[in-house]
């Protein structure tokens, strides 16, 4: 691997500062200037994304203007995946093909180096990377200019447009023709945002004069549309739960759902997407039930159960049967606080199978048997996905015939093995209960519920930006994940409105999330968690990352986390 102490031993003139700085970020990726093209990424390229539209005309233009002459226009986009490549003869694009030039090939600087795409969507500004300044050998006999387009209203990067020759056709004229390029796509990016929002004020006209007495919403990135009728049964928090409606949704058909307002009343929702908006949504809504006379209590406790359906009719049914339960979910659901609450008065006699290992199967067994054979209350078998197969064999035949009233905890049904499923057999009920990801329209409640137990309902507000940014993570630790980001908050500010700032780093994630790709999706999880194990350290996380300090807070931006 090059040493950069020895820079001017390996090229004629020291490097620049910039080129210096990009040699660095690409040695710390892992990455050295010998290492073959072949490992550069493919990623599947979206011809109908807003990019490639604004651009197109001006690549037409561009590609006319090059015709017969050995340079090429290549756009990528804010991930510096190539969108589109235009070359002037076949030479070289042969030549950029045999170096990995081609749509949907990733130039970052972790698996390109330094050049002109890789660079300039690094530093965020223009930049000339010239033949021996190329960090990939391979690299070295082009030259090439790159210019970062940015979007003229919100200012966020959304690609990255780059003229690249042969070294020895290099010419400085270059640069101002390509800076005019990127300047033209840009307009045509602001023209785009304002016929998206011309479409949305259209769909919106349509729906609210069509269904004038029915609340009727349009959302889109800055466009907030809603009749009289919107504005008199929605909260502000409301909106964050409307958004993460149309997270997984891949095509414009119209999909129905029932939700909780915040409010406390119940609604039917029916939304879409409002093609050519980058994610601008219809919403409209009909309540299902009449206005409540006062504000709904929250209860206290962990709020497995808060405004879950029927839920309070069937723990009830079951507690009068004294009905054997299975009560399934994954871990920091609520299984526990379910059981306690299906008990109601009567006592509560866990038996969890945690203890397994420090009582031994014989003590654990006999425990077991003795609060069985209790007259009253409800025995709890906490975890029976952790039992052992002989164990759970054994546990299975001390309930034959059903003696007193027990209860069992556990992970989904496919998370139990043979013997633990004939254990949960002997429940004739099951209560399954769905993970957090599943219940981002609760999250309102669920959030008042929390505020609730740890003592500041009514002192704290989450605002509606910052229940959106909730919504965007994936809660692998469910309710008692989202209990422990309420008291984290807590602890910093005891009254007011809670902001997006105010949340802990890896949860400080933008609404633009819940619209990200797989991928994005899976690169965003991969961050928030080593974030997570370095307490919020962005060195650290880079390191743990293997990716360059300046990288990791390119893709922190570019993924819409708030850090």
């Amino acid at each position: 691997m090059v040493d950069l102490r020895d820079l001017d031993d390996k090229i004629r003139d020291p490097l620049r500062p910039e080129i210096a700085s990009s040699w660095r970020r690409s040695q710390l990726s892992g990455l050295d200037p010998g290492d073959p093209v072949g490992r550069l990424t493919f990623e599947e390229v979206n011809d109908r994304c807003r990019l490639v539209v604004a651009a197109d005309p001006v690549l037409d233009d561009m590609e006319r203007t090059l015709d017969r002459t050995g340079f090429a226009v290549i756009l990528a986009d804010r991930q510096s995946r190539i969108l589109d490549m235009r070359c002037g003869d076949r030479p070289v694009r042969t030549a950029l093909e045999r170096t990995g030039g081609m749509r949907g090939r990733l130039f970052s600087e972790e698996n390109t180096g330094t050049n002109s795409i890789a660079t300039a969507y690094e530093l965020r500004r223009g930049i000339a990377v010239h033949g021996t300044e190329h960090y990939l050998e391979a690299f070295k006999k082009f030259s090439c200019y790159g210019h970062p387009i940015l979007h003229p209203v919100t200012h966020r990067l959304e690609g990255v447009l780059d003229i690249t020759c042969l070294a020895v056709d290099d010419s400085p004229l270059l640069a101002p023709f390509l800076i005019r390029a990127a300047r033209d796509i840009q307009a045509r990016l602001l023209e785009g945002s304002r016929h998206a929002e011309q479409r949305m004020l259209a769909r919106y006209q349509e729906a609210a004069t069509q269904h004038r007495d029915r609340p009727v919403l349009v959302l889109g990135d800055g466009v907030v549309l809603a009749n009289p009728a919107a504005v008199d049964l929605l909260q502000a928090s409301d909106h964050a739960v409307l958004r993460a409606l149309t997270g997984d949704l891949r095509d414009d058909r119209g999909r129905l759902r029932d939700i909780e307002l915040a409010c406390g009343r119940t609604a039917r929702v029916r939304f879409e997407r409002i093609p050519g908006t980058g994610g601008g949504a219809l919403f409209e809504l009909d309540a299902l039930d009449d206005p409540p006379r006062r504000s709904p209590p929250v209860p206290r406790g962990r709020a497995a159960n808060v405004r879950r359906p029927g839920r309070a009719g069937e723990l009830n049914r079951i507690r009068t049967h004294r009905l054997p339960v299975l009560i399934t979910g994954e871990p920091g659901t609520g299984r526990t606080t379910t059981a306690r609450e299906l008990a109601g008065d009567a006592p509560v006699r866990p038996v969890a199978a945690a203890r397994l290992d420090e009582e031994g199967d014989s003590a654990w067994l006999a425990r077991l048997a003795e609060s069985l054979r209790a007259p009253d209350g409800l025995t709890v078998l906490d975890d029976v996905h952790l039992l052992p197969a002989d164990t759970a064999a054994r546990a299975n035949r001390l309930l034959e015939g059903r003696p007193g009233w027990f209860a069992m905890t556990g992970a989904p049904a496919d998370g139990l093995g043979a013997e633990q499923r004939a254990l949960a057999a002997r429940c004739v009920e099951r209560i399954d209960l769905p993970p957090l990801r599943r219940r981002i329209d609760e999250l309102p409640q669920l959030v008042a519920a929390a505020l609730s137990e740890a003592g500041a309902a009514g002192n704290v507000r989450f605002t509606a930006a910052a229940l959106e940014a909730l919504a965007s993570h994936s809660w692998p630790g469910n309710l008692r994940e989202l209990d422990a980001v309420v008291r984290t908050v807590l602890e910093h500010r005891s009254g007011g409105d809670i902001t997006v700032r105010d949340l802990p780093g890896p949860y400080r994630i933008s609404a633009r999330t819940r619209r990200l790709g797989d991928l994005e999706r899976a690169e965003r999880d991969a961050i928030l968690t080593a974030l997570r194990a370095c307490g919020g350290n962005k060195v650290h996380t880079a390191e743990r990352l293997g990716i360059s300090r300046t990288t990791l807070y390119n893709r922190i931006r570019a993924l819409g986390i708030v850090a």
